[in-house]
């Protein structure tokens, strides 16, 4: 089956017009809505009422350790060169697998688990061999999972990553971020070409299912042209997965970024150019795209579940089991269940203690309204799918949409006269220049965001 590749139309003027401030729409309500008022208990109650669904899990176990720190970064992270102190980490992060696990049915199939950081191969090979029996003895896992993990390339050898394929790993993803060495040296990730081609080499060998890689753009020193030659080696790289993340320079929220020198950062201009460049050279290649910063092969998983409508949108990204329930492990972490998300404590410390009393590490969360469902169920239809089905809201939610959402689709006439999406009786529908700016597309249902748009970093 021959698949057509769908454009991807660019207006500079227009995208210059709605670089705002806008959540990424990994979950709705964002992160920013959490409050501490919500308990380990309100979580404990969140798991039975999840129980009663049955829905399939996915599971999140995070690895916050790294040996230095990429200045890029706004992940949680914490910096040590002393690996012993992943000992005790994995001791706790056992601990709380066993106490969540005892709440969740045990039929409940996994069908996703995903290791993240940090620096998940921040473990040595027996960490990861206990972390793995731990989970094992206390979920059952589909026949069919995806099981993924990151790695930073600079610190793996090939026995490191045929161990992981064989102990179950079959999906990998690793950080390139740009091949310059300018750019690498200013963002301290340096990673040599040669061991960025040789690791992925060694992965391939081993047959992994599925490789991701990461790029950024809007980094010191990049251009257009450098980071053209960032997309070709890329695409000789030959992932399954790209994902070209746009650098959100927060160092108010991450001090690490002080490091980068701000003048040497990408005009806006520029950055739209290395964006238009990068949608243009991918897409002319053998990548989809598949929204917001995501390219996937054709036959990849997330081409084929966006395709079937079971694309969804979680802390992790994209993902493509649209049914299940996710539950985070480890500091900082989230789990989204249907009817609530929670986050556990962010400090290691704070983590620990909570352990050490018995209880679920919750530090925050969230129990969601009717409002909160109906407007997340319109939200991740625009960012997973590009287009709105009225009837299925309806449905869903026992609504009339037009009446529920009258100030939403007045909104939307202003985004249709720019060419952003179509409007019919039944659908909203993203235009090709309105997937570049789907965030924008979705916010208009976020009624959390108006006294918000300070938190989150610009679209483009």
């Amino acid at each position: 089956m021959v698949f057509q590749i769908p454009p991807v139309k660019f207006d500079l003027d227009i995208i210059k017009k709605y670089d705002l401030p806008t959540p990424r729409y990994t979950s709705y309500p964002p992160a920013t809505e959490f409050r501490e008022t919500f308990t380990a208990v309100d979580f404990q109650d969140a798991i039975a009422a999840s129980n009663h669904r049955r829905t399939p899990i996915s599971l999140y176990f995070h690895i916050p350790f790294c040996q230095s720190a990429c200045y890029f970064c706004g992940c949680n992270t914490v910096i040590s060169n002393n690996q012993n102190i992943a000992k005790p980490y994995v001791e706790y992060l056992t601990r709380e697998i066993c106490t969540t696990a005892s709440l969740i049915d045990p039929n409940r199939r996994v069908v996703q688990m995903h290791w993240g950081g940090g620096t998940p191969n921040y473990l040595n090979q027996q960490q990861v061999e206990q972390l793995w029996n731990s989970i094992g003895n206390c979920f059952s896992f589909d026949s069919q999972a995806e099981i993924s993990l990151e790695i930073n390339p600079s610190y793996v050898d090939k026995n490191y990553i045929f161990f992981l394929k064989e102990i179950g790993f079959n999906r990998i993803s690793f950080g390139i971020q740009d091949f310059n060495l300018q750019v690498q040296t200013a963002v301290n990730r340096i990673q040599p070409e040669k061991m960025l081609f040789e690791v992925m080499g060694w992965i391939k060998e081993a047959g992994f299912k599925s490789v991701n890689v990461d790029l950024i753009y809007g980094l010191p020193y990049q251009n257009c042209q450098t980071f053209k030659q960032t997309i070709k080696k890329t695409i000789e790289l030959d992932p399954d997965r790209i994902a070209v993340f746009n650098f959100a320079y927060v160092p108010w929220l991450k001090p690490v970024q002080k490091n980068i020198p701000k003048d040497a950062l990408p005009p806006l201009q520029e950055k739209l150019e290395i964006l238009k460049m990068t949608v243009e050279e991918l897409t002319q290649s053998q990548y989809l795209f598949i929204g917001m910063d995501h390219f996937a092969k054709r036959d990849d998983e997330l081409a084929i579940a966006q395709r079937s409508s079971n694309l969804k949108r979680n802390f992790q990204g994209y993902t493509t089991w649209a049914q299940a329930e996710l539950f985070g492990f480890g500091a900082t972490s989230i789990s989204m269940l249907e009817e609530a998300y929670a986050q556990n404590h962010k400090r290691l410390h704070d983590y620990y203690q909570a352990i050490d009393t018995g209880i679920l590490p919750v530090a925050k969360g969230i129990k969601l309204t009717r409002d909160d469902l109906v407007r997340r169920d319109a939200i991740m239809q625009i960012m997973s799918h590009a287009k709105l089905s009225k009837q299925e809201i309806e449905n869903q939610h026992h609504i009339h949409f037009d009446e529920y959402f009258a100030p939403e689709l007045e909104l939307l006439k202003f985004l249709k006269t720019d060419e952003l999406v179509t409007l019919s009786k039944d659908e909203i529908i993203i235009t090709d220049l309105g997937r570049l700016l789907v965030r924008n597309i979705a916010a208009v249902f976020d009624v959390y965001l108006k006294n918000r748009q300070q938190r989150f970093s610009r679209a483009i």
